[in-house]
């Protein structure tokens, strides 16, 4: 569950997509909504989330040690596409923008 008060340091594995079954992006950020409201924004033109409209925050995970999210990002990334998606569908079944309920 996001919290915008959390105090520690969190940690986030994040999946991205531009549509239901469409392109998906991995990244890690210490900021889920700073970084999710950048990729909407699209601050870098040029990168690939903006060329392929790649914004709806579909899945998160939180870890406290940077070292356990980079090692987790990099799993994904590694992992075949349709586990890829068994993991989003698990807990958003409608892969609803998930950055709308940290507004």
């Amino acid at each position: 569950m996001y919290s915008k008060t959390k105090k520690a340091h969190i940690y986030y594995v994040y999946t991205l997509a531009n549509k239901r079954n469409g392109t998906l992006y991995i990244g890690v950020t210490n900021n889920l909504f700073n970084r999710s409201f950048q990729h909407k924004l699209k601050q870098c033109p040029n990168s690939f989330t903006a060329k392929y409209k790649v914004d709806k925050l579909v899945h998160f995970e939180e870890y406290q040690y940077i070292q356990d999210a980079i090692l987790r990002e990099k799993q994904l990334k590694k992992w075949n596409r349709q586990w890829k998606i068994r993991l989003i569908e698990k807990d958003n079944p409608t892969w609803r923008d998930l950055f709308l309920d940290m507004l």
